[in-house]
Formats: structure tokens, C-alpha cells, sequence
């Protein structure tokens, strides 16, 4: 009796204590209670019908959607930026008299020329003015050091000199043009970014030139009127016919 009656507590102890080592989750391999499941839902068809499924979806290559969308080119991209901002200028500026092509191109060569004349006399003024300095000795610690004979570097400054004056003469230029033309200076501006955005949009590739067929002024540079761009767009096309025939 002695020992059923202490073995029977030990036994209960050791069916109702859960594992030290168990989560909140799990129940002791010793409790006699069955673990709690948890309740299973019961779907109906109108609930399994209204859930998405993945297969209704549809996926569209990479490679296809990229070929769906449209190139384009950098020649019509400026061109249009140069529109949008002439209209823009125009919006902004409605009481401003509107820039038509012949006056702009009658106003680029005016520009041109004062730019060549201030070339020239810059470049006469600087030349002789390095000149005379130079033939005042006030350089020769500098000539002493090149090794060449004397009056070669006295001519190789001068004529750098001179070639330097060049070169800042149609900055010059356009600042003299700007000051007696205020009013065109953001109308010329306009003008010229859309006459080089047709320039670029209609111009042939010049990889394609050779000896016998080159490139019809390529930056449009010959261009001084609406008659001669209408003349550069047929020396375009001539270019490309020629190009298009066959070697005989």
C-alpha cells in the first residue's frame, strides 16, 4: 500500500508537468491532454473563385516592351527643344517684333564681318605692339634662355602675339555687335540653335564621304541666306544620290 500510494503522486507530477524545455506552443510528451489544433476554416466556392490567382496574370518580355517603345533620334529631340523655345520666347516677349529668317541671316552677316574686321585689327595691334616691346631688349633674359637664334624668337613672339589678337578678335566682335543690336541678342540666339537643329537633323553621315564625295559644308557654315540653306539641302540630297549609285 505504502508504495502505491507513493508512486501514484509521482506518477500524476510527471503527467501534468510540461517540459522545461518546451515553447508555449509545444505540450510535454508526458501530458495526457490531447494538443490544441488549431480550427479548420471552411472555404466555400465564392470565396475560393474571388481570391486572384497568379495565373491570370500576364508578363510581358523585357526585350519586347523595349522594342515597343519609340527611338527617338537626337537631331529631332533638339529640334524640338529649339520650337519649345522660341515659343516660349515668343510668350514671354509678345510686345517684341518677331525675328523672321532673312533679317536674321542679313544680322549674322554683319556680325561675321565685324568679327573678321576685329580679328584683323587685333591681331595687327597686338603684333606690333609685341613688336616694338620686344625690340626694346625688355626680353632678353627670355631670348637668352630659348635655345635658337635671336631673331627667330623675337619673330616666333611676334607672331604669336599677332595670332593670339587673332583669336580673342571675335569675341570682340560680338560684344561691338551686341552693343548696336541689343534688341536681337536673345532672338539671335533662338534663331541660331533652331537653324542648327535643322542643320544637324538634315545633314548626310559623314562616314560615308570619300575623295570623290565629300561632304557638302557639314556645320553650315556657307549658309548666309534662306536661298542658300534651300541650296545646302539640295547639295544633301546630291550627296546621297551620288552615294546610292552604283561603282561602275
Amino acid at each position: 500500500m505504502l508504495r502505491s500510494s507513493l508512486a501514484r503522486p509521482a506518477a500524476l507530477l510527471l503527467r501534468s508537468a510540461a517540459c522545461p524545455y518546451a515553447t508555449s506552443s509545444t505540450v510535454s510528451p508526458f501530458s495526457l491532454a490531447a494538443p490544441n489544433k488549431a480550427p479548420i476554416r471552411a472555404f466555400s466556392r465564392k470565396s475560393v473563385a474571388s481570391k486572384p490567382t497568379t495565373s491570370a496574370l500576364v508578363f510581358i518580355p523585357r526585350r519586347a516592351a523595349s522594342t515597343t517603345r519609340a527611338h527617338t533620334p537626337d537631331a529631332e529631340l533638339d529640334a524640338r527643344a529649339a520650337s519649345a523655345a522660341a515659343a516660349a520666347q515668343k510668350a514671354a516677349h509678345p510686345e517684341t517684333v518677331a525675328l523672321d529668317w532673312n533679317t536674321f541671316f542679313k544680322l549674322r552677316k554683319t556680325r561675321r564681318r565685324i568679327q573678321q574686321v576685329s580679328s584683323v585689327v587685333l591681331g595687327l595691334t597686338s603684333g606690333t605692339g609685341a613688336g616694338m616691346m620686344l625690340s626694346t631688349g625688355s626680353a632678353d633674359a627670355l631670348v637668352s634662355k630659348v635655345p635658337l637664334d635671336p631673331f627667330v624668337t623675337l619673330g616666333l613672339m611676334t607672331f604669336s602675339s599677332a595670332t593670339l589678337g587673332w583669336l580673342v578678335g571675335p569675341v570682340l566682335g560680338s560684344v561691338i555687335f551686341n552693343l548696336f543690336h541689343r534688341r536681337f541678342k536673345t532672338q539671335m540666339a533662338v534663331k541660331e540653335s533652331q537653324l542648327f537643329a535643322r542643320i544637324k537633323k538634315n545633314r548626310v553621315d559623314p562616314t560615308t564621304s570619300s575623295a570623290s564625295n565629300p561632304v557638302p559644308d557639314y556645320y553650315g557654315e556657307k549658309i548666309s541666306s534662306v536661298a542658300g540653306y534651300r541650296e545646302w539641302l539640295k547639295d544633301q540630297r546630291a550627296f546621297v544620290r551620288k552615294q546610292n549609285q552604283p561603282f561602275l
